[in-house]
């Protein structure tokens, strides 16, 4: 779909939409530098006030004025001297030299050294090596001199727009690309009609400033920008809120954690001391116990447990203590894993074992849901809407999520209204309280849950098959902490009569998180049960296999037809059911693929076309696993057959090619016709789909045999 073309005075009006939305919004705010920011920016000709803006939106910090070109310039030259003369831009200094020689091509660089006489210069050497000539070699003064310095202008003074802009995105910007991505469709922006300010005071919005502009320029792991960001953690502004203190923590511990890797323990400590976080707290007794200060590790671990900071915190705290005061030799993650039930599962699930353990318990009786985070945010956002989406809350057009929820006052602000919620659900009566948001609002986008995950049968069986009480608590962490209590919970939730369980399933390898951890003692501790799921994959008799044959009107999936299924379901190397049908490809069928499989259009013209079978073969597929000769071709033409039904159809894969080459190396040739001749296999009318099928399940059980461990003597009988 060809973007709309924008206004060409696009970038100017958006700006200007900007700065009155955070004047009107954060007036109190603002200090004599941001109004005197204003006020020069309001005195500048039109041009001067687009190039500014046009600068603020362009990449670095330098700018050659040639290239300047812009449709609503009409005095380009004219418009940066107004900046340089008002101050919002400047020639270039000393501070620019890297900046100015990265931008310059090489013929430049080649041409200003011999002009400054530089003789040992090569033009065949690369452009970074050039560069790092110049700063070595040739001062600032002589480079500016010799390679057009006086072409270039910097911008100068920016930190007071990048405080505007931050006030209104609520994190760092450093142009206006938002709105561009925005009035291009590329970027959704919420239809609030009311905002309100995410800071309460000015002391709040300039510390946590401070702080996300230090996050942002640590991103880049320079020794250089490190130091100084120790001198701007314990030299920053203090913090007034919780959220301040949680950015200023985050820098603290990244910080310390860069100066840890190069020795530097000391200051190390002194940044986790600054920060105060969890995870600086961590880091601490970590670094402490290391170093052989044990008291002060277990004085730090003791006030952690009394007084945690976080759920994750105390589980940190109680494992770390116990393991190294308590004589314990394992900690929680390892038992808690060590303790789970074992699955076994079809090892055709490698890489998708959520889905191989559903099978197995919808085999052993039970409902499956994949909940993991998704249907507690579902939960958590249908049952708040009002107070989350409705009470004007959001800061800007481009905010999704409300700060309330980032600064953990969401509790505080609405807690007469979240302790009526939460009694509905421990009565049971909260249903209803989901049902109207999901009338009211559905498709409408938000910043906790997408639309599409909201699974009504699973919330139901959700409030109505656990303790109310005990999904209250859970309700209530998420209303305490949402930022960290919004992941980490468990991948299934099963139900088997009337009774819902939780599952986190981990297959050879993986590791219990901490938030993991966390989410099953506090499901555990709130009255629901939930444990590990252990994967073991192996060959697994009892699952389904769906061996599929499909012919075709050619070999292209996305252009041609199918003309005829056929399928067999084996189970503990037994057919137990099959499935065929022709189908009405609704174009003709080439005479030689008629020649080749006998299906002629006078056969296929009153079948059904493939939407009449599509549910009938999706029952047949069940929980099955894919089996095909050559699968690609066969799961291609079906998985496009519903993709123009605009249905998902996601089955794992077994392929009889690769593995009878893997089980049975040696052969000639893999084809079907040639692997059923070599072990006796009976096929009658090759390239007719349901003898395919059945030839292709003979070949599958061969493979089966020698996966479950048989001799290859009984595997070959079997065939």
């Amino acid at each position: 779909m060809k973007r709309p073309d924008l206004p060409v005075y696009y970038y100017h009006d958006h700006f200007l939409e900007m700065l009155s939305f955070v004047r009107t919004t954060y007036g109190p705010i603002l200090t004599d530098e941001h109004d005197a920011f204003v006020l020069r920016f309001q005195t500048l000709s039109k041009d001067a006030q687009c190039l500014l803006i046009r600068m603020v939106n362009r990449r670095g910090a330098i700018f050659n004025r040639t290239f300047f070109r812009y449709a609503e310039i009409s005095d380009v030259e004219r418009a940066a001297d107004d900046l340089l003369a008002c101050g919002q831009a400047r020639t270039l200094k000393a501070e620019d030299y890297a900046a100015f020689v990265a931008c310059l091509p090489k013929n430049i660089l080649v041409a200003g050294a011999k002009a400054a006489g530089q003789t040992d210069i090569r033009v065949s050497w690369p452009k970074a090596k050039l560069a790092d000539y110049f700063l070595t070699h040739v001062p600032f003064e002589v480079a500016a001199e010799h390679c057009g310095a006086a072409k270039f202008i910097a911008l100068d003074d920016v930190r007071p727009l990048e405080f505007l802009l931050y006030l209104y995105f609520g994190k760092t910007e450093e142009d206006l690309k938002n709105f561009a991505l925005r009035d291009l469709g590329i970027m959704r922006t919420n239809k609030a009609t009311s905002f309100r300010a995410r800071f309460t005071d000015g002391e709040e919005a300039r510390a946590c400033f401070h702080y996300s502009r230090l996050l942002d320029r640590i991103e880049v792991k320079s020794i250089g920008i490190y130091q100084g960001a120790v001198g701007d953690i314990f030299g920053g502004p203090s913090c007034p809120s919780d959220y301040a203190a949680d950015l200023r923590s985050r820098a603290a511990c990244h910080v310390g954690q860069f100066f840890e890797k190069l020795g530097e323990k000391d200051l190390a400590r002194q940044l986790y001391r600054a920060g105060s976080s969890p995870e600086c707290n961590e880091r601490l007794v970590r670094l402490l116990y290391g170093a052989g200060d044990k008291t002060d590790a277990e004085d730090l671990l003791r006030r952690m447990i009394d007084d945690p900071g976080s759920d994750g915190e105390l589980v940190f705290a109680t494992d770390f203590y116990a393991r190294k005061f308590g004589g314990r030799r394992t900690g929680s993650c390892t038992e808690l894993l060590r303790a789970g039930v074992t699955l076994t599962v079809d090892d055709t699930y490698r890489g998708n074992p959520e889905a191989g353990v559903a099978g197995v318990m919808r085999r052993r009786g039970y409902r499956v849901f994949f909940a993991e985070n998704t249907l507690w945010h579902s939960l958590f956002g249908l049952l708040f809407w009002d107070e989350l989406f409705e009470s004007d809350l959001l800061h800007s057009s481009f905010d999704w999520v409300p700060h309330c929820l980032n600064d953990r006052s969401f509790a505080h602000r609405f807690a007469a209204q979240i302790d009526s919620k939460l009694e509905a659900v421990r009565s049971g009566s909260a249903f209803n309280l989901l049902l109207r948001p999901i009338a009211a609002n559905w498709g409408r986008p938000n910043g906790i849950f997408a639309w599409d995950h909201v699974d009504v049968d699973a919330l139901r069986l959700l409030l109505s098959g656990t303790s109310g009480q005990g999904i209250a608590t859970i309700m209530g962490l998420l209303c305490q902490n949402f930022r960290d209590t919004r992941d980490g919970f468990p991948d299934l939730m099963l139900e088997k009569d009337g009774a819902v369980s939780f599952m986190e399933i981990k297959a050879e390898g993986d590791v219990i998180r901490r938030n993991q951890l966390t989410r099953l003692r506090q499901l555990g501790s709130a009255g629901i049960r939930a444990e590990i799921g252990r994967v073991d994959y192996r060959f697994d008799p009892e699952q389904d296999y769906v061996v599929v044959d499909v012919e075709t009107t050619g070999s292209w999936a996305s252009g041609d037809r199918i003309t005829e299924i056929g399928a067999v379901k084996i189970r503990n190397h037994q057919v137990v059911d099959e499935w065929h049908s022709l189908v009405n490809p609704q174009r003709a069928i080439p005479t030689k693929i008629t020649q080749i499989t006998g299906i002629t259009n006078e056969m296929v013209r009153g079948a059904p076309i493939f939407a009449e079978v599509a549910d009938s073969f999706m029952r047949f597929m069940d929980d099955g696993i894919f089996v095909a000769h050559n699968v690609n071709f066969d799961y291609g033409f079906i998985s496009h057959e519903f993709e123009r039904l605009d249905r998902r159809f996601r089955f794992p894969k077994l392929c009889t090619v690769a593995g009878m080459r893997r089980r049975y190396p040696g052969h000639k040739s893999y084809g079907l016709g040639k692997l059923c001749d070599l072990y006796g296999i009976e096929l009658e009318t090759h390239h007719r789909a349901l003898c395919d099928a059945r030839a292709t399940g003979h070949l599958l059980n061969l493979m089966n045999l020698k996966r479950e461990g048989c001799a290859p003597d009984r595997a070959e009988k079997a065939a």
